[in-house]
């Protein structure tokens, strides 16, 4: 039988293969999802989240020496604050925990890029990402509070803020507040498309955000909802976000294409709790290979048109990739 072409030819063997490769993930996608808590001598593996760690200050140096040695070059920070309170005071406070591990990191290792999540989930003591009134959620006071934290972060040093509250106007609120106390280089992530996801669940556990009544679906995006998705993400480009996250990653691939093809601006998929704890309990089960799961997820979001990658994998992922590179050299 004559065939004029056979695409086997470029799938012999894995040189070829690795030649005509279209999307590849490289250790300068990474970002590190971080987790830093108030206290001393704590290093404590969030049980859903196997290798994933709170660190107190303390062993906070060490935990950056692991990512830098890995070759990440870029983390993304959360809190955990000794006390919590209704107006999340721990966000905005100038000695607060992530402005204290901001000043460390940028101390000892101030080439890597520290990226902050803006929110008060973690420090309101019901839970919720805003300011509480009567079993509502406040969008505009909360502004202001968003504001002062975002202003917090880039004056301990923080390279970029990535707010994932979900307030409506809370990326030209922070773009203001960001330009008027000089900080106008500061780049603006932010969580454009983030919806209202079963797949958070270890995420709450790790930053102790799980809300004391109700949901986030008030303000966090409904799943079956692209097209909203995409007025969203308009809204905060139009108010001055440099970069763009679509989150969860995985079940929303078609918002990653949608995003990059629309808008064209860099965009970040989030490889969320959720995601990373099912491939860990599969792998340690022994029912998937977790490195090839991974590998094909990541490739998958590059794929769809993500430019950078958050992932709690991203240290195995760096791992894999060096050991990949000195195996072709």
């Amino acid at each position: 039988m004559e065939l004029k072409y056979r695409p086997r030819r470029l799938r012999a063997n894995e040189s070829i293969r690795s030649l005509v490769r279209e999307n590849r993930v490289d250790l300068d996608d990474l970002i590190y999802p971080m987790f830093v808590m108030a206290g001393t001598n704590k290093k404590i593996e969030v049980p859903s989240m196997p290798g994933i760690c709170q660190y107190s200050l303390d062993q906070w140096p060490a935990a950056l020496a692991e990512v830098r040695q890995a070759g990440v070059r870029a983390v993304l920070l959360f809190g955990i604050p000794e006390n919590k309170d209704e107006c999340g005071t721990g966000a905005y406070h100038e000695q607060g925990i992530v402005q204290e591990a901001v000043r460390l990191a940028k101390k000892l290792y101030p080439e890597l890029y520290i990226i902050t999540d803006v929110c008060l989930c973690e420090y309101t003591d019901h839970g919720h990402c805003g300011v509480v009134q009567e079993g509502a959620i406040l969008n505009d006071v909360t502004l202001e509070l968003l504001q002062k934290t975002a202003v917090s972060h880039a004056r301990a040093g923080a390279d970029m803020v990535a707010p994932s509250d979900m307030m409506d106007g809370r990326v030209r609120a922070i773009r203001q507040a960001l330009d008027q106390a000089g900080y106008e280089n500061t780049p603006v992530m932010a969580y454009a498309a983030k919806f209202a996801s079963g797949f958070y669940g270890p995420f709450r556990e790790a930053a102790g955000s799980t809300p004391l009544f109700g949901d986030r679906r008030t303000y966090q995006m409904d799943p079956p909802n692209g097209d909203e998705a995409m007025r969203e993400t308009a809204l905060d480009i139009e108010e001055g976000a440099d970069l763009i996250i679509v989150k969860p990653a995985l079940a929303y691939g078609d918002i990653v294409y949608r995003t990059k093809q629309r808008f064209g601006v860099p965009v970040a998929a989030y490889h969320v709790s959720g995601e990373y704890a099912m491939i860990k309990a599969a792998a340690a089960n022994g029912w998937i290979d977790e490195r090839r799961i991974v590998t094909e997820a990541l490739v998958g979001m590059k794929r769809a048109g993500a430019d950078l990658l958050i992932t709690y994998h991203a240290l195995l992922a760096a791992a894999w990739l060096k050991e990949e590179w000195g195996e072709r050299n």
